[in-house]
């Protein structure tokens, strides 16, 4: 018998769907604001359904589902991951602090706070903006932001790729607030 057998689909104890759907959902929703690499956006909606995320919100030039490269990377996260189009990030960002969301961008800004300095408190729910390839967040929103949090970066670049953010981010506040 092999030491670390990797396991095969069939023993991952995937849920379907409709369990999906069902499912006791993580109190986050994700904004995106303005991507525009179809890629980046499958890969969020795979990482909003690894960790059971209650909702994304596709703003201003980011596409939507069904789109054959956001499929290709998805793989079908699309149809479990509730999802809704919205025309400004902007006002979006205002209806959901009018609901008690807290809005948290993920940003380089003065006076961000950094992901492993942050702890959400318990029963409150979050939104977490991630921005443009290249522009990142817009400033209106960064601005309308109840906090902004910053992944800290040790080397030269200090800057990832928005679906290597998300992963950080989600899973991050995932473990935060699932074991609180």
């Amino acid at each position: 018998m092999e030491k670390n057998r990797k396991l095969k689909n069939s023993e991952l104890d995937r849920k379907t769907v409709t369990e999906f759907k069902d499912a006791k959902k993580t109190p986050l929703i994700i904004i995106l604001d303005n991507i525009r690499s179809l890629n980046n956006i499958g890969s969020v909606f795979r990482t909003a359904d690894a960790f059971l995320i209650e909702k994304i919100y596709l703003c201003g030039i980011t596409a939507t589902p069904p789109h054959k490269d956001i499929q290709k990377t998805a793989l079908g996260a699309t149809d479990t991951v509730e999802w809704e189009h919205k025309k400004s990030t902007l006002e979006l960002v205002d209806q959901l602090q009018q609901e008690n969301v807290q809005i948290l961008s993920i940003e380089q800004a003065e006076n961000a706070v950094m992901l492993n300095e942050f702890h959400p408190q318990p029963d409150q729910k979050y939104a977490i903006i991630f921005g443009n390839e290249v522009k990142g967040v817009q400033q209106d929103v960064v601005s309308k932001s109840d906090i902004v949090l910053e992944i800290p970066q040790y080397g030269t670049k200090h800057s990832l790729n928005i679906s290597v953010s998300a992963g950080v981010v989600v899973w991050d506040l995932f473990t935060k607030t699932t074991s609180s």
